[in-house]
């Protein structure tokens, strides 16, 4: 084998790994709950859109499985606590446009997990529901200005992707109210689960 080849062998595997390595030095802003305080991984928390209507829920949208993610008509629900995981193990907060998955804790009528994921195409709008069960999706809080949105666009869980981004709103559809991606958006805050 020459030196150039060498060489060449080596740089690739140093930027593999350098890619796959998250930095120890990663200067992206913690998401913050109401509070002020970062979200922590594995910690309940509850999504609420800063409109203060209801927090985020799951949803029976045709009276089958599986559930989807969306809100209760009322003003007077918290919603359902949920919690992230970042993509990156060793990764203990929540950070501004990181993948991470999220999952309620909830027991449902449905025999499978809660964790979200994106799921079928609404044929009038063809905006994406947010669904739940099967395998778990990489999602994302990105900031605009002071307000955060949650979107679904995995860059970490998988790098040389080209996916169709999308930032999550509410689709209404029969007087439900469902997350869907590729609409109008809804900015949302944080609450730790059981504080007011």
């Amino acid at each position: 084998m020459s030196r150039l080849s060498l060489f060449c062998l080596v740089l690739v595997l140093a930027i593999t790994s350098t890619m796959a390595q998250p930095s120890d030095n990663d200067t992206s802003p913690p998401v913050l709950d109401v509070n002020g305080q970062p979200l922590q991984r594995d910690l309940e928390y509850l999504i609420l859109p800063e409109n203060n209507a209801s927090g985020l829920t799951l949803i029976n949208r045709n009276n089958s499985c599986p559930l989807y993610v969306g809100q209760e008509d009322s003003s007077v629900t918290q919603g359902l606590p949920l919690v992230f995981t970042p993509f990156q193990a060793e990764e203990t907060l929540i950070r501004e446009s990181h993948d991470f998955t999220v999952a309620f804790l909830a027991s449902t009528i449905c025999a499978q997990s809660t964790a979200w994921r994106v799921g079928e195409e609404d044929p009038e709008t063809g905006r994406r529901l947010i669904v739940t069960g099967g395998e778990a999706g990489f999602f994302r809080i990105d900031r605009n200005g002071t307000e955060y949105n949650l979107a679904w666009c995995p860059s970490e869980a998988c790098p040389n992707c080209r996916p169709r981004c999308g930032i999550a709103g509410i689709l209404i559809e029969n007087e439900k109210r469902l997350l869907a991606l590729d609409g109008p958006t809804v900015p949302v805050v944080f609450r730790r689960a059981g504080t007011a």
